[in-house]
């Protein structure tokens, strides 16, 4: 969920139409094999090791799915933070505590999002993870990450910036979405490693 400026609007719109469409065509087994593949990876990474706080995601559709990673990042006893869509496009945090503490929220005409059901502990909150996973479309060389154009997580990572927060910034995705180029705008900001099914990508 990125705001995208107007200059690179249509190229940024075709490529997530394209990544989309392939999302889209893959099987129940495929998300299966790698939801699975896909923790296996990131539990291996030495930012998640030592990590107290994480703030993640619960994945919908056919994205990459986060599900068994939250459910093992909680088993080692780690306190992880999931997004609660506010009404300006923000995000607030809420615990995540297994598939329980979950509620679905439907926002206008939008996707229905799985979101934390307990206390909100406010925007703010996401600046006390040591690691922050990322959902997106595609990531380049550079570690510029392609959302899916809402602007949510622009302002997180800005609201990272102004509190001089430095979590790992790690973006799931499926290893074709690393790719070479993706269109950039001045604001956007580079994530410092990319997991999928396949390995880890790191950036400088």
């Amino acid at each position: 969920m990125d705001r995208d400026g107007p200059a690179d609007e249509p190229d940024k719109r075709v490529l997530r139409r394209e990544i989309i469409a392939v999302r889209n065509r893959l099987t129940d087994d495929d998300l299966r094999v790698a939801e699975a593949a896909l923790a296996d990876r990131a539990l291996g990474l030495p930012e998640l090791a030592g990590a107290r706080t994480v703030a993640a995601y619960v994945s919908v559709g056919a994205e990459p799915g986060t599900r068994a990673l939250l459910d093992a990042l909680c088993a080692r006893g780690v306190r992880v933070l999931l997004p609660a869509l506010l009404p300006d496009g923000d995000l607030d945090w809420g615990e995540y505590a297994g598939a329980g503490s979950l509620a679905r929220v439907r926002h206008g005409g939008r996707m229905e999002l799985l979101e934390p059901a307990g206390p909100r502990l406010g925007p703010a909150a996401v600046t006390a993870a040591d690691v922050v996973l990322l959902p997106g479309l595609a990531v380049d060389g550079r570690g510029l990450r392609l959302g899916r154009g809402g602007g949510s997580y622009d302002r997180v990572l800005a609201r990272l910036a102004r509190a001089g927060a430095a979590p790992a910034l790690v973006v799931l995705l499926y290893g074709t979405e690393v790719v070479a180029r993706v269109p950039v705008e001045p604001h956007d900001r580079p994530v410092h490693a990319a997991v999928t099914p396949e390995g880890v990508r790191r950036f400088r």
